[in-house]
């Protein structure tokens, strides 16, 4: 039995993981990173990155040429129930506001960056058992190998198998969201750094998008709030969005699947299910930790892996980095979620709907900082939390700028 000593170890090797293990590296920390996937491994996602998850990608090192489907987007636009239709534009010259990559090639990207730093990553390797002990914690995995570290990062998903060993599952949960996604080829080009967004009545909350990708290729897709339509019906529904005019005039008349359509959970309910246990913390979807009113969590993932990993570098004992991680999840992300989660409700019905699709396009101001609001350029509640605000809050360069810095990566 081959037996490794370390300062970190992480089950998964997605955003979060690799997040927290760069993180770690960057304070020479050493770590290990498990995962049951060989990288490059498939991965069902919208592939949308915002501002925030752009700023935070650029301060762990990731360059965007290393991601092959990496596509800059430059405006947003949204069509109420009504059919009423506005453009949304994201800054421009300043940096990027919003990108679309896919999660095969992002996930990879960052895979490799987490190794040149130094991070010991054990692919096609799961977590069998983990025991929190007083001074370590200790894992043995699928290959019957022993890693005692002391801390443990679960980055390992909704259905998180760490969670699961720690008994601390809700068993029969299957995500506060649902989404079905499809790439498409040969799409109508006369847009292609353009985002779509449709609120068809039918949908909502839900809805329905296109998110460009390089070469005539879209993420097309749905994403629906479980119970309001049932899932075992989306892929009848799937048909029907399909040939629904305003979708087929985006994508055009020659675009075509390039394989079947897949659906995956989305877990959005952080900061009501533990995120720490012993010298175990949780981050990513395995914190739910994605926004209740998009459905975006890549920069979600970032944030609690880099933040977990803070929490255990300037921590004296378990309890103090339980915690520092703890309070701060709490007063960032669950604090916008529950804004986010308000909002939404506003979105479950037509009126509602339109309302704020009105308000928000009213003239050139509102139109601007509404998508940068959308791609979380800054916090959803951050009105409602002074202790956030900033003097350059309102007009921070995106990320990628030529000669220009990250700037507050934070919520």
């Amino acid at each position: 039995m081959n037996s490794t000593t370390t300062d970190l170890v992480i089950v998964g090797a997605g955003p979060a993981g690799t997040a927290a293990a760069i993180t770690a590296r960057q304070s020479n920390r050493s770590v290990v990173i498990i995962d049951k996937a060989t990288f490059p491994r498939e991965k069902i996602c919208g592939d949308g990155l915002t501002t925030s998850c752009l700023r935070l990608l650029q301060h762990l090192g990731l360059d965007p040429s290393t991601v092959p489907s990496w596509q800059p987007v430059d405006d947003v636009v949204v069509t109420s129930p009504s059919g009423r239709k506005i453009t949304y534009p994201l800054p421009q010259n300043n940096g990027s506001y919003a990108a679309i990559a896919e999660r095969r090639d992002l996930d990879f990207a960052m895979v490799q960056l987490a190794r040149t730093h130094g991070v010991d990553i054990r692919e096609g390797t799961a977590l069998d058992t983990i025991v929190n002990e007083a001074d370590t914690v200790r894992i043995t995995t699928s290959d019957g190998s022993t890693i005692e570290a002391k801390y443990a990062i679960a980055a390992d998903g909704m259905w998180s198998p760490t969670r699961k060993a720690l008994g601390l599952a809700t068993p029969g949960y299957l995500g506060e969201w649902h989404a079905l996604r499809q790439y498409f080829r040969n799409v109508d080009t006369s847009s292609e750094r353009e985002l779509f967004v449709w609120f068809d009545a039918d949908l909502l909350p839900g809805y329905i998008w296109s998110f460009p990708l390089p070469n005539g290729r879209a993420n097309v897709g749905f994403g629906i709030l479980r119970g309001t339509i049932k899932t075992k019906d989306m892929s009848r529904l799937w048909a029907d969005i399909l040939q629904r005019p305003h979708i087929r005039e985006v994508l055009g008349p020659d675009a075509e699947p390039e394989a079947p359509h897949r659906a995956w959970p989305i877990p959005a309910r952080v900061g009501s299910i533990p995120l720490t246990l012993g010298r175990t913390l949780f981050v990513g979807d395995a914190a739910a930790a994605t926004d209740p009113m998009t459905g975006e969590g890549i920069g979600q993932a970032l944030w609690t892996g880099i933040t977990a990993t803070e929490a255990t570098l300037g921590a004296s004992s378990p309890e103090s980095a339980r915690a520092a991680y703890e309070s701060a999840v709490h007063s960032h992300l669950a604090i916008d979620h529950r804004f986010a989660e308000r909002l939404g409700k506003i979105l479950e019905h037509p009126l509602g709907t339109r309302a704020a699709v009105r308000v928000s396009g009213a003239n050139e101001w509102t139109r601007r900082n509404f998508a940068r609001w959308l791609f979380e350029d800054y916090p959803r509640a951050i009105l409602g939390t002074p202790s956030r605000w900033h003097k350059n809050m309102f007009s921070q360069p995106g990320a990628y700028g030529e000669e220009q810095s990250v700037g507050d990566v934070r919520p």
